[in-house]
């Protein structure tokens, strides 16, 4: 066996228990997110909380819908060897993160009850968004490591882990928004 034919099955390997560790990873992370909904059933039902911006809540989901879809075109313009299209994409993918957490954070953190007013409701609610934002940023920072890798050349067509670990912890997020969003602002709504 030569060593390049060693090195790539060595790389494999490797690449199997990765994906098998951030798949766990992710399902037990997913407990958690199903830990939350429970408790938002369990305290509220199918009650409709009025205070919660239906707009927003609507924006905040497109934009970050939008980046999952950048976060596909980066990882996809990877895998077939364009540094510099998953660069761009990645970038996008970014702004686009950072404008949900503005979002959540700086905007509907702005408009919802806080203090003692607040009660059970607004807490879930905070903590929801809270937990979901904190995944987010998390991503963001893993986003610009791979991102910045992806700068120096440090992945290819055949060795983009970094980018694929990334785009899967991206996607879970985004996922993990599409049963909270429903949960928080649209569960219960008369409008709907």
């Amino acid at each position: 066996m030569t060593t390049e034919t060693s090195s790539l099955a060595d790389y494999r390997t490797r690449l199997g228990n990765n994906r098998l560790g951030l798949w766990l990873f992710l399902i037990s992370d997913a407990f958690v997110f199903a830990g939350l909904l429970v408790a938002r059933f369990n305290l509220l039902g199918f009650d409709y909380h009025p205070e919660a911006n239906q707009i927003l809540g609507l924006v905040i989901t497109l934009i970050l819908l939008a980046s999952s879809y950048f976060m596909y075109r980066a990882e996809t313009l990877m895998r077939v060897g364009d540094t510099r299209g998953f660069v761009r994409n990645a970038l996008v993918t970014m702004i686009l993160g950072s404008l949900f957490l503005v979002g959540v954070v700086g905007v509907e953190w702005g408009l919802a009850p806080e203090g003692p007013d607040a009660g059970a409701v607004w807490s879930l609610f905070y903590t929801m968004t809270g937990f979901h934002a904190f995944h987010v940023f998390t991503g963001l920072l893993l986003l610009f490591i791979v991102w910045r890798k992806a700068r120096m050349g440090k992945y290819n067509a055949e060795r983009y882990w970094g980018v694929e670990a990334a785009a899967v912890y991206w996607h879970f997020v985004d996922v993990v928004w599409f049963f909270i969003y429903p949960a928080l602002y649209l569960i219960g709504n008369p409008l709907i």
